[in-house]
């Protein structure tokens, strides 16, 4: 706990052993006065100046009798434990005797009292008890201490430790976020070169009417893209309207030799999903299915929600591909790309997958977390 939750005096009182020491002297061997008062003075009728200046006098007596031995027990602290015991019998033996026989050498100077002497033996005993509990209080306070400075050390550990595990995670999340951005990116380029080319290619045909609507599409896209950052995700929605965005500019190069067909299910449209993250298997399609037909071929996408998980299928009618090759082996940058992007969004927990249809054409398996 930070110092300044406590009032000036009370944090010394919590922070600085000196301070304790002496309170509790100060505390403990006054009291022993109150005590004293109550239980001998009032009790055999001894309310005099003497008696009563007495009681004050042995207390202060106490207070410096008891002084040396925090230094004692200091010198010590590290040693075996019988050389502990046997310093902490010594202290408290020699100090029971020096503060009984000024205790009442005290009290017969002060009382006018004779053969006290006699008693010697009750005031020792009585001495000895005082600094046993003296010292047994000091140890407990002692070892109090020392436990709490554990815990605050214990605590303070793993408070750093947790400031450089959210150094780490901070570090790895710019990291995550900058590979993000570098997969996302360099789908751009390959898609740009494609666009261009086709725009090109109506520009040589002179077809420039398609190729200025081409453009003004193209726009429309890169806008969207550059809009949307690619470390976050967006409703499955809005990645339709972009993939929608995407295929018109399709549809004008390819016109009716791109057929669409789309099934998005209302429950399924508001489940968030990495940004344009369809756009690159749609591409893949694209290229495979109706750029190389010459009868063009369908695009479907369709999705479905079952089990927490959301599934978006990329269907095509193209020649599909051969079953002995995986997503790395078997496509380009932009299939692996978005491997990758998923990895860094879910983890493990996702699936994208390549398969063959029973009837002809390939449906690419996008499977991710609905929540």
């Amino acid at each position: 706990m930070a110092d300044s939750v406590y009032h000036p005096i009370l944090n010394a009182l919590y922070r600085n052993t000196n301070v304790q020491f002496w309170v509790l002297q100060l505390v403990g061997w006054f009291g022993l006065s109150l005590v004293s008062f109550l239980s001998l003075n009032l009790w055999y009728n001894q309310q005099g100046g003497g008696y009563i200046g007495h009681t004050l006098v042995q207390s202060a007596l106490g207070v410096l009798i008891s002084w040396p031995l925090r230094s004692l027990f200091h010198y010590f602290w590290n040693d075996k434990l019988i050389f502990r015991v046997s310093s902490a019998l010594a202290g408290i033996i020699g100090c029971s005797l020096i503060w009984s026989i000024l205790r009442i050498s005290t009290f017969m100077s002060m009382t006018g009292e004779k053969d006290v002497w006699a008693d010697f033996g009750g005031w020792l005993f009585g001495s000895f008890l005082v600094f046993l509990c003296w010292v047994a209080f000091y140890h407990l306070v002692k070892y109090y201490q020392l436990l709490q400075n554990k815990h605050e050390t214990i605590l303070r550990m793993a408070s750093d430790a947790q400031i450089e595990q959210l150094k780490r995670l901070q570090a790895e999340t710019v990291a995550r976020e900058a590979q993000l951005k570098m997969l996302r990116y360099q789908i751009n380029p390959h898609f740009l070169f494609n666009t261009l080319n086709a725009i090109s290619a109506l520009v040589r045909v002179q077809e420039s009417s398609k190729a200025h609507e081409m453009i003004l599409q193209l726009s429309n896209f890169l806008r969207y893209s550059l809009d949307n950052d690619p470390i976050h995700k967006v409703s499955l929605r809005q990645e339709i309207e972009a993939v929608t965005q995407y295929l018109n500019i399709e549809r004008t190069r390819f016109g009716r030799r791109l057929q669409l067909e789309f099934d998005i299910p209302f429950d399924c449209q508001s489940i968030d999903v990495p940004s344009l993250i369809l756009q690159p298997l749609v591409e893949n399609a694209i290229k495979y299915a109706i750029a190389s037909e010459e009868a063009g071929g369908t695009i479907a996408i369709v999705a479905s929600l079952k089990q927490d998980y959301l599934t978006v299928d990329v269907i095509d009618s193209g020649p599909g591909i051969d079953k002995n090759y995986g997503i790395v082996e078997s496509t380009g940058i932009g299939l692996r790309n978005t491997d990758e992007r998923l990895r860094q969004f879910y983890n493990d927990d996702y699936e994208l997958r390549l398969d063959n249809k029973l009837e002809g054409g390939l449906r690419v398996r996008l499977r991710i977390p609905s929540n």
